[in-house]
């Protein structure tokens, strides 16, 4: 069996380096036995790091890499998807198990990347909590006349 280890979780320097990879899986992609699985794993790994996501400090080093990250393998699926897909359901050894295990995968990162979109209202939550304290610090400027009243009134909302 092939397994596809994929570790786009880490730090990365270069987004050259992260679009070739994903070339290099796109045109490995080409081939449905081994296309589908890219796919089962990258959505695998996609729960994963949404998961990683949850848990981790929005503040850490790694967080943004990991966002950057999650797009690249976002993306990838659906290239291998609008690439091969029709190409795959003509191929007569089509796997239907695998193929129903990857859409079962998908389908689950979906949902999970859901609960990261709703966690992110932790950040509307920071920034609420700045513009509370911008408010508050600016309050005295507004009304000697230094900001102007539409601006200062937009902060209070």
């Amino acid at each position: 069996m092939l397994v596809l280890q994929i570790q786009f979780a880490g730090p990365v320097d270069c987004s050259d380096a992260q679009f070739n990879v994903q070339h290099l899986f796109r045109k490995l992609g080409n081939e449905e036995f081994i296309g589908q699985r890219i796919i089962l794993a990258v959505s695998q790994k996609i729960s994963n790091v949404s998961e990683s996501l949850l848990l981790l400090d929005p503040f850490d080093d790694s967080f943004p890499d990991m966002h950057g990250n999650m797009f690249i393998m976002i993306q990838l699926i659906e290239f291998l998807i609008s690439d091969y897909m029709k190409i795959w359901l003509c191929c007569e050894q089509f796997d239907k198990k695998i193929f129903e295990e990857w859409v079962r995968s998908i389908l689950k990162a979906r949902k999970d990347l859901e609960v990261v979109e709703n966690i992110n209202g932790l950040y509307v939550v920071y920034i609420e909590r700045v513009v509370g304290r911008l408010a508050r610090e600016v309050a005295p400027a507004a009304y000697q006349g230094k900001l102007d009243l539409d601006v200062f009134s937009k902060l209070l909302c």
